[in-house]
């Protein structure tokens, strides 16, 4: 059995100042620490295999943070990396140089690491003219409900920004490709990342509808996890009435 372990990021000053974030790198508070380490503490047990990440810094401060109570170290794979030294480089796709084993450390140590890899197909939403503007501000200059449309609804976004079906559809490739034959091959998986694009995420897992998707919010650094069972993957929750079950 496989562990796969979705997490949003950490508080981060822009969630304090009420601000959309989407692509700024923004870091972590003091607050958004303490959550990440709680649940480090809570996902002690479970060993990691594989990390996944954003490209965005309070995504992977979260990743190190969870990681720091892990027996292993993580360390983030650069597929530009080449051999390095102790390596040959023999040009193989299959031997020792393939991308999955470009890390920029020994190849003598790897059995005490974890692998990260981080892509942009993880990244937040992009919010196009709401970008970096607060939200209580936007509100007042488009409506409360059309600012509620753009930012739940699965087809449409904010002008010149991303709607969640832009998301699913840089995400859930990547997730088919990068992502799920880690699981299958037995490895544990964390995926640290963001409200939307795990949300996307989330929907192609449970194959839940445009419009129950709207409902569907994450609080920060709190993991949802599953299991793989035979070829499907199973919220550990999943008992939950389905009321409650929404409300991750």
């Amino acid at each position: 059995m496989s562990y796969l372990i979705l997490v949003r990021h950490g508080e981060s000053g822009w969630n304090v100042d009420g601000r959309f974030g989407g692509w700024v790198d923004v870091p972590l508070t003091g607050k958004g620490i303490e959550e990440s380490l709680l649940c480090a503490a809570e996902l002690e047990a479970i060993g990691l295999d594989i990390a996944f990440t954003s490209k965005l810094v309070r995504a992977q401060e979260t990743l190190f943070l969870i990681l720091s109570k892990q027996a292993k170290i993580g360390v983030f794979v650069h597929e530009a990396a080449g051999a390095g030294e102790g390596r040959v480089d023999s040009g193989d796709e299959n031997g020792p140089d393939k991308k999955e084993n470009r890390y920029s450390y020994p190849s003598k140590i790897e059995k005490s690491l974890i692998p990260i890899y981080s892509s942009e197909a993880l990244n937040e939403r992009y919010y196009g003219i709401l970008q970096g503007n607060k939200k209580d501000k936007m509100k007042e200059k488009y409506g409360e409900e059309q600012i509620l449309h753009w930012c739940r609804s699965f087809d449409e976004g904010p002008p010149e920004g991303e709607s969640l079906k832009d998301i699913y559809r840089r995400s859930v490739p990547y997730f088919e490709k990068e992502i799920i034959p880690a699981l299958q091959e037995g490895k544990n998986v964390i995926v640290c990342a963001h409200q939307n694009s795990l949300r996307a995420l989330i929907k192609h897992i449970e194959g839940i509808s445009n419009e129950d998707i709207r409902k569907i919010r994450l609080a920060n650094a709190r993991p949802v996890i599953y299991t793989l069972s035979g070829d499907r993957l199973v919220r550990e929750n999943a008992e939950m009435d389905p009321a409650v079950k929404r409300k991750i």
